[in-house]
């Protein structure tokens, strides 16, 4: 089967959706969607839980109705979908790319497009990213593969529960498994700060007075055919565990919410230029890769705590996307971002000269009274000042005009 589009769209999630319907709605005719599972909407449909929406809709929305307001007007427009379609190559040739899909009803697919969008998500760290020594039982799973098993199947992975980190989907999780009648023990973070949001630690562990272990790790797991036991450790100020302290916690089920990694396996194959920091996509202010008519946006460009900005995000991808195809982006100089004292990552890597913008980023730990400065030469391009600042709240900081007598945009913490 052969396929000739405008624009082909890699994942059906909140990114996927926002980005197809941005480019219909800039006059883009041949909108093609490949999504690898058998419906649109992607981890949203799993998170049966609200807090969704509040920015792009000012309503609070499960994930399933934040999916469906995108899903419900994409079938009023053309755009294809292909349902169970993995990519599994994206070649350039000339100007234009050659994509190939697989599906179990269509076999191989060659679509061949003016320009693609990258919106496959991420994917959770799992065991062997960690390596907790140990037996290997049973019962040892990611957060977010439980909240699958229970929100999507109603099977319990275990009645007394274990959580390795405080990311935001366990932290969720260790709330919702309390609904359904099990024991959350513990929830443990490496970390000397939670990992997720501040409004989950207190809806969903202080409120119903779960422990959380900060400074601490797993540092054995116990079970021949199920899990049984873990040994939990402090650690010192080098992360190496002080086994003499460490006590012993009885489970029938691990649950791991240690980190998100951008699904990445595409972008490297097609010779895209990866973040070390952030493991997604290096792009322009157009959220264009280093090869041109390949484009990011949503989790496989950075993990973001809102899906909100997410959508936002994929919509202007959406419009730069639209302008490349029309041939109508004017490209200026791009200015190089370049990040400093408490700084993650900030994207996108360069801002265009005489365009506004908007920066992305994290901090590596957490601070207070502290002040977020972004500097082009001797203009300062943005000030603000925090009482306190999370690693868990991504901040976005919007850029009126970039100078154009400028050759570096520093972005830190004072």
């Amino acid at each position: 089967m052969i396929k000739n589009v405008d624009a082909i769209v890699i994942g059906g999630g909140p990114a996927g959706l926002a980005a197809a319907l941005s480019l219909k709605n800039n006059k883009i005719k041949k909108v093609l969607i490949t999504e690898r599972e058998n419906s649109l909407g992607g981890i949203l449909l799993q998170c049966i839980h609200n807090g969704f929406g509040l920015h792009r809709f000012k309503e609070e929305l499960t994930g399933p109705e934040y999916a469906e307001r995108y899903i419900e007007v994409l079938k009023n427009t053309n755009v294809e979908v292909l349902l169970n379609t993995c990519a599994i190559d994206i070649i350039s040739i000339g100007t234009g790319k050659k994509i190939y899909l697989m599906s179990k009803s269509n076999g191989l697919i060659e679509v061949n497009a003016k320009a693609v969008i990258l919106a496959m998500g991420c994917r959770e760290r799992n065991r062997g990213n960690i390596a907790i020594p140990g037996s290997r039982p049973a019962g040892v799973m990611t957060a977010g593969l439980a909240q699958k098993l229970v929100n999507h199947y109603g099977y319990m992975p275990g009645k007394e529960i274990i959580i390795l980190g405080s990311g935001d989907i366990g932290l969720i999780m260790a709330r919702r498994m309390t609904w359904e009648g099990a024991k959350v023990k513990a929830v443990v973070e490496l970390q000397p700060y939670p990992g997720g949001l501040n409004r989950n630690i207190v809806q969903c562990l202080d409120d119903y007075n779960i422990p959380l272990y900060l400074s601490h790790t797993i540092t054995n797991i116990y079970g021949n055919e199920r899990i049984r036991a873990v040994d939990v450790a402090p650690i010192n100020e080098f992360r190496e565990p002080l086994k003499e302290n460490s006590f012993n916690i009885t489970c029938d089920a691990l649950l791991l919410s240690v980190g998100l990694i951008p699904e990445n396996e595409l972008s490297l194959n097609a010779g895209i230029s990866l973040d070390k920091v952030t493991g997604g996509p290096l792009v322009d202010s157009n959220l264009m890769t280093n090869i041109a008519g390949i484009f990011a946006c949503g989790n496989v460009l950075h993990v973001h705590d809102l899906v909100d900005w997410v959508s936002e995000e994929a919509e202007n991808c959406g419009k730069s996307v639209s302008a490349y195809i029309k041939d109508t982006a004017v490209q200026k100089k791009g200015i190089p971002v370049k990040t400093e004292n408490l700084v993650k990552y900030a994207l996108p890597a360069t801002l265009e000269q005489g365009k506004p913008g908007l920066i992305s980023l994290r901090t590596i730990a957490p601070a207070e009274n502290t002040t977020i400065i972004v500097v082009a030469g001797n203009s300062v391009l943005y000030k603000k000042t925090y009482k306190k600042i999370f690693p868990s709240e991504m901040q976005r900081i919007k850029i009126d005009k970039v100078p154009e007598n400028t050759d570096v945009i520093h972005v830190f913490f004072e």
